[in-house]
């Protein structure tokens, strides 16, 4: 096996996974893993071509059919715990993987992204055993039951954000249900992929029942969404993305979940606990600095608070700690790419032009040559700014003020996004009426950025459809057959 070496103790696969095995691309493809923290090279992988999604299709079809295919969910159950037990020995080497190419404080990736991935596994791991059917009462003289089966081959699309839970809460309910998978993750960020394949390997999951093929440009992911060997499409990305995966996936007829951007609206009502209030709205805003599709980025604030509020955030923000991604107490690193800064700095520069009021941050950053943008806050914006309306995707927060609860439910209804929202006050039965008023897969109420994997969560609006996480996410890679028996009727009297 082919490995590379960074700058940390580690190392990492460095080619394709198909069949089993580490191979380089067809072609010979490679491409370059860049640290965002200092612009720097520090891995060069395999890039897959066409000819490769072939090749992991018929390894895929292969294992559907071969000792993968007869399994039990207890027997897939068994591989996916032993999995669960490697990650945990290799929490570091996942971490610093998760750091290195995607610019995460690596104590964001040590608290959060590697044990949520392996919590995904845990939890779909005790749901395979679980997988049945129903009988149903018929009108003849028949008996009917249903069967929940394995779609079959599933390619499982992942973003830069958070390389290996999203990966996860892909690979691990596909896996549960007893399909095949090939995974295409980010180009930007294939590093814990490839150790993912390489752990369940290890944990004894058959060859070619998880193939890896990192990659760049579209021709890759069009060619893995349209082939005829391929069953289902799971996809987590842009919205722009996520419209073509979706209509490329309808044209060939085939099922698809789609999680797509997002521009979280967090309602303040003046009853709210504005302490409380100020260390939330920060948090929703800046976690993972800002590269969140379910980051609070529009504060829509009861008028009577507004400048209270627009005060404290203005105060606090600054003391945020932004820094390289390998200091502990770094909270905010570098966003992923320049051409993500660039859009974020254009993003505010907009913002300002459209009449916005820069009250903290403002500037990029220069530390160490990375691509480094300070958590920013801009209020008094009218709604149809672009900076309210589209998803920034890093650490800026819009804020707008608001006079009556309808008028809030109005302006959190907005855009046309529609994955998280949240709603900040001491009133419980407000916070009912407003949860359900507000057009969004997930709503928080006096927190933000509260999840658990056996909660639900997607999109609504052009923040796409299907659910991850949650019983409802095995069920989206299982679909349902029904047996009706004609049932002799036996002697008359």
């Amino acid at each position: 096996m082919s490995s590379i070496v960074s700058a940390a103790p580690h190392t990492w696969p460095a080619e394709l996974f198909i069949g089993g095995r580490w191979t380089a691309a067809a072609d010979g493809g490679r491409m370059d893993v860049i640290d965002p923290a200092t612009a720097s090279v520090i891995a060069s992988v395999a890039s897959a071509s066409v000819v490769d999604v072939d090749a992991a299709v018929a390894a895929a079809q292969d294992a559907r059919r071969g000792p993968w295919g007869r399994m039990t969910g207890r027997e897939r159950s068994r591989i996916l715990l032993r999995a669960v037990e490697l990650m945990r020995e290799r929490t570091e080497q996942l971490a610093q993987a998760e750091s290195l190419d995607g610019g995460k404080p690596i104590s964001l990736a040590r608290a959060i992204d590697v044990p949520g991935a392996i919590d995904q596994f845990e939890y779909y791991a005790t749901l395979a055993p679980h997988i049945d059917g129903a009988v149903r009462e018929t009108a003849g003289q028949t008996f009917a039951f249903t069967r929940r089966e394995p779609r079959g081959v599933i390619a499982a699309i992942s973003p830069f954000n958070f390389p290996l839970i999203l990966a996860a809460s892909k690979i691990a309910p596909a896996l549960a249900a007893g399909n095949a998978v090939i995974h295409k993750p980010a180009p930007q960020t294939p590093l814990s992929a490839l150790l993912l394949a390489e752990i369940l390997a290890e944990a004894g999951l058959p060859a070619g029942v998880l193939n890896v093929l990192p990659g760049a440009g579209a021709e890759l992911g069009d060619a893995l969404v349209r082939h005829p060997g391929v069953d289902m499409v799971a996809f987590t990305g842009s919205t722009t993305i996520g419209r073509i995966v979706a209509r490329t996936a309808g044209e060939c007829l085939k099922p698809v979940m789609v999680e797509l951007g997002g521009n979280g609206a967090n309602i303040v009502f003046a009853d709210a606990d504005l302490a409380k209030v100020v260390d939330t709205v920060i948090g929703s805003f800046v976690y993972n600095t800002g590269q969140f599709c379910m980051a609070g980025t529009r504060l829509i604030v009861e008028r009577p608070i507004y400048s209270t509020l627009v005060d404290l955030l203005a105060g606090a923000v600054g003391h945020v700690p932004v820094g390289r991604p390998s200091d502990a107490g770094t909270v905010v690193g570098p966003l992923v790419s320049a051409a993500q800064r660039d859009r974020v700095e254009a993003m505010v520069d907009g913002a300002v032009a459209a009449g916005g009021r820069v009250v903290a941050g403002g500037t990029r950053l220069d530390l160490d040559g990375g691509f480094y943008y300070p958590p920013t806050v801009v209020a008094d914006l009218p709604n149809m700014a672009e900076a309210v309306q589209e998803e920034i995707f890093g650490p800026v927060l819009t804020v707008q003020p608001f006079d009556d609860e309808s008028e809030a439910i109005a302006l959190a209804n907005s855009t046309a996004y529609g994955l998280a929202a949240g709603v900040q006050t001491a009133d419980i039965s407000r916070a009912h009426r407003v949860a359900a008023a507000l057009d969004a897969g997930l709503i928080w109420v006096n927190t933000w950025s509260a999840l658990d994997h056996a909660v639900p969560f997607g999109g609504v609006k052009s923040s796409g459809w299907g659910r991850e996480s949650g019983p409802e996410a095995l069920d989206s890679y299982l679909r349902v057959k029904s047996v009706t028996i004609a049932v002799d009727p036996g002697p008359a009297g």
